[in-house]
């Protein structure tokens, strides 16, 4: 069978504050987070939003200790999962690879490399797929084998998604039981599942299958959970002007507060591991705005971590993978499947729904440019005489 190796997927982030605009400039570098019509004003634009972002994301790290635990959790889950394959009788090497930060991609592929991984698994730590996570990891490592002939030699297979795998709900299941069953009235409890949110146009236009996986798996999590508790499912984390996946989780907890919601019970679905989404823009600042609107009771379902169902149905799925027919990069992100990956949609004339979405995509760059010009005093709209 060869040296068998399983490479773990995930976002990264900084794990120190000075690291907080350099890991902003790698996020918005990547075209499958803002797509704009011209590849060469990727760099700029990145420059600019992390340049603007870089002291309110400093002052929300300060908030949950100064950086990431990211990184070390998904360490954790990494070993959790080595030693479950091997109590499965699978000698097997698990790599960490981070999008935007260390661990890079590169980095893990590199150590692959030197170690002589025969066979790989590549794993996303995203249940759901979307272009903007999943998609893009797997892009970039499509690129990577198409440069690198030693990687030629490697086989390997992917695991696109596994929001309806039946050890992660039955974990996330276990998990808000876990929650509930605290309450004094748990059947009362309101469950609200929030997601991160991607911009309409993915969905829409790129053929992005995020939002309908997230439903799905809303619905297989409450049937899973088999409890009598109303649910809703919400999106956060939304950035600039374009529109996002509705319902917004701040508007959806004021819709819930004048609906009377006493207990609100929440569930970070697409996340895996505790990081910045989680433990300050859920704990702190919707914890905040769901007090303030009255709601008394404010509950938040813990992320997954190292749950050991959680971990068993990774190393299941990794056997699985190991024993069927192998799933490659172009399988996934292909137009032909029904996913646009960069370079996106073309531009059409009219009254469309592309005019509307490029529409807010030069609105955002016109922002960015006037907070370039608060910032340093200078910049395009002075060359042009208009400050």
């Amino acid at each position: 069978m060869g040296r068998v190796g399983v490479l773990l997927l995930n976002l990264g982030g900084p794990d120190r504050l000075e690291d907080v605009r350099p890991f902003l400039y790698n996020l918005f570098s990547d075209p499958e987070i803002i797509r704009l019509p011209f590849p060469w004003l990727q760099s700029p634009l990145a420059w600019l939003i992390s340049t603007s972002r870089a002291k309110k994301s400093q002052n929300n790290y300060k908030q949950i200790g100064g950086g990431s635990p990211l990184k070390r959790i998904t360490e954790e889950q990494a070993q959790a999962l080595q030693e479950q394959l091997h109590r499965h009788g699978q000698e097997v090497s698990v790599y960490i690879g981070m999008r935007y930060w260390h661990p890079f991609t590169e980095e893990a592929i590199a150590r692959i490399k030197r170690d002589g991984v025969d066979r790989l698994v590549v794993l996303p730590l995203y249940p759901q797929f979307s272009i903007s996570t999943s998609g893009s990891s797997f892009r970039l490592l499509e690129d990577l084998w198409r440069k690198d002939s030693i990687l030629d030699q490697v086989e390997y297979t992917v695991i696109p998604s596994w929001y309806d795998s039946p050890g992660y709900l039955q974990a996330m299941a276990d998990l808000i039981a876990e929650q509930l069953d605290q309450l004094p009235n748990p059947d009362r409890a309101h469950i609200f599942f929030s997601a991160h949110g991607v911009p309409v146009s993915y969905v829409e236009e790129a053929g992005d299958p995020y939002q309908q996986e997230i439903e799905n798996c809303t619905v297989l999590i409450m049937q899973t959970l088999n409890r009598p508790n109303p649910h809703t499912l919400a999106y956060q984390s939304r950035v600039g002007p374009v529109e996002w996946l509705q319902p917004y989780t701040e508007d959806a907890i004021k819709a819930l507060a004048a609906q009377g919601v006493e207990d609100l019970v929440v569930v970070p679905i697409s996340f895996v591991s505790e990081h910045i989404e989680t433990l300050q823009e859920i704990d702190m600042e919707y914890r905040e705005i769901a007090e303030e609107s009255g709601i008394e009771g404010f509950h938040r379902v813990p992320a997954l971590n190292t749950h050991p169902i959680f971990i068993n149905d990774l190393a299941e799925m990794v056997v699985n993978a190991l024993n069927s027919p192998a799933v490659k990069f172009e399988e996934v992100i292909r137009p032909e499947k029904g996913t646009k990956m960069y370079p996106q949609e073309n531009w059409e004339w009219g009254l469309t729904t592309s005019a509307e979405v490029w529409n807010g995509r030069v609105a955002m760059i016109g922002l960015l440019a006037l907070i370039l010009e608060m910032l340093l005093g200078r910049g395009p709209l002075h060359a042009f005489g208009l400050m």
